[in-house]
Parts: C-alpha cells; structure tokens; sequence
C-alpha cells in the first residue's frame, strides 16, 4: 500500500480578492463618512493592492473597510501584508501585497516543527513553495495538520491533496 500524504500551501485565491477589492471600491464609494475624502482601493499589480485617500486616517478606515470584506470572502489577513500610509503629494497611499506561496526560511521552520514534534514516521519536503508531508498512516497526518494548526508560523496554510 502506498503512503499517505498532503500538501501545505500558502495560496490566496485571486478572483476572492478580487471581489473583495471591488466590494471595499464600492463601500468607500457610497459610504457617507468617505465622500470627498478621495478614498478608493484598486489592483496595481499581479499581487499588490492599493489604497488611497485625502488625509491618514480615512486611508487607514479604507485598510479596516478592505480587511473586513477580504474576512468576509474568507481569506486569512496573515496572507495581507499591508504598508503604513505615505504622502504622496496631496493624497496619502498604502500600498498592500497579497502573500503566496511558503517562503524557504518558513518551508524549513514548518519541516522542523513536524520533524521534532510530529509523530514518527512521518516526513515533510520542501518542493518549490509548498511542503509534501508523508506517512504510513492517516491517522499521523491528521495529528500532523493539528499540531500545525496549533502553531503561528504567520502565514495563512491550507491542507491539499489529502490522499
């Protein structure tokens, strides 16, 4: 019988985002406290989002009104890494990126932490920006996928590939 393995990805899905972005555009659009103010969220990039607004703290109401609506679509605020808000000219931004994919130094503190505290018997890869976790039983990968949940690496993981 072959092992029993998942993946550990850190992935966001896009087009949720991109309803979050368009429902946070059309909130600050309608919402009284943000008229006048120039406060709009937009994509400028594959993976950065930015918000802007007149004065600083409308722009960081505009963050709150964002990072509420990207809860509502469920995903995670540890997959947002969000600026601190920059004059630029009249108009203060933030610009904020959507995280994707475990980073090496994570990918091996993650390995580590299954290595040292998991059952045994049960191995974890790093391939490319995910992790590979094997085993011979379902039940050690179950315990594995708790022990992770348990732990704060401060990224957002998902369980894939359960198989």
């Amino acid at each position: 019988m072959a092992d029993a393995s998942f993946d550990v990805v850190s992935k966001v899905d896009r087009q949720e985002v991109d309803n979050a972005v368009n429902q946070a555009a059309k909130e600050l659009s309608t919402r009284f406290d943000f008229r006048g103010t120039g406060a709009k969220v937009s994509w400028s990039g594959q993976e950065t989002v930015t918000i802007e607004a007149e004065t600083e703290e409308r722009c960081k109401a505009a963050i709150e009104v964002f990072k509420e609506k990207l809860i509502r679509r469920g995903i995670s605020l540890k997959a947002l890494e969000v600026g601190e808000p920059a004059a630029s000219g009249k108009i203060y931004k933030v610009t904020s990126r959507i995280l994707q994919g475990i980073e090496s130094d994570k990918a091996k503190q993650i390995a580590k932490t299954i290595r040292d505290e998991g059952p045994k018997g049960v191995q974890a890869q790093v391939q490319g920006d995910q992790l590979r976790v094997t085993g011979k039983k379902k039940d050690d990968l179950q315990r594995v996928i708790a022990l992770l949940k348990e732990k704060d690496f401060g990224i957002a993981l998902q369980y894939t590939n359960y198989r």
